[in-house]
């Protein structure tokens, strides 16, 4: 069975649930959307059904739709929106149009369950991150792009996925 998520910004405007089969952190994005939308350390998004979200505070949220490659000839806007509170900023979630029956929650912004730590942490898009940013301690498998699974074949790779 899948697993409810509960979440909620930091100032408790926005609060909601869904449904995930991929609930484990495993990981970690590096990349510059990341890093400055989510902190310097950048972001680690879980697996939902978009279709089960529930949404309570809905007038507080916004979306950014981030902007690749900007200041050069090749700018342009992704198609995936993050969804974030607009008092207080907490990043809550990625929707993308390209996967609508998806959605992935900030990891950050889940209160419950606890979430279950990966025995190895992933982390990609080490090409973009600064020197001065560290990775966190611990096992950790770094790509310079993105790791050979998404995030459901991980789950079931590693037998935590939640049917």
């Amino acid at each position: 069975m899948p697993v409810e998520l509960k979440g909620s910004c930091h100032c408790g405007a926005v609060r909601f649930s869904l449904e995930s089969s991929t609930p484990v952190p495993y990981q970690l994005c590096l990349c510059s959307i990341c890093r400055k939308v989510g902190g310097v350390g950048g972001s680690i998004n879980l697996g939902g059904y978009s279709k089960t979200l529930k949404i309570d505070g809905k007038e507080h949220i916004s979306v950014y739709k981030a902007v690749l490659d900007r200041d050069t000839l090749g700018e342009k806007t992704v198609s995936s929106e993050r969804s974030f509170c607009k008092k207080c900023s907490s990043m809550l979630w990625l929707y993308d149009e390209s996967w609508p029956d998806l959605i992935h929650p900030f990891a950050s912004a889940i209160d419950s369950p606890e979430l279950e730590s990966p025995k190895t942490l992933t982390c990609i898009k080490s090409d973009s991150k600064p020197t001065y940013v560290r990775l966190p301690e611990g096992d950790k498998t770094v790509y310079p792009e993105y790791g050979p699974y998404s995030i459901e074949e991980w789950h079931k790779k590693h037998h935590a996925f939640k049917a």
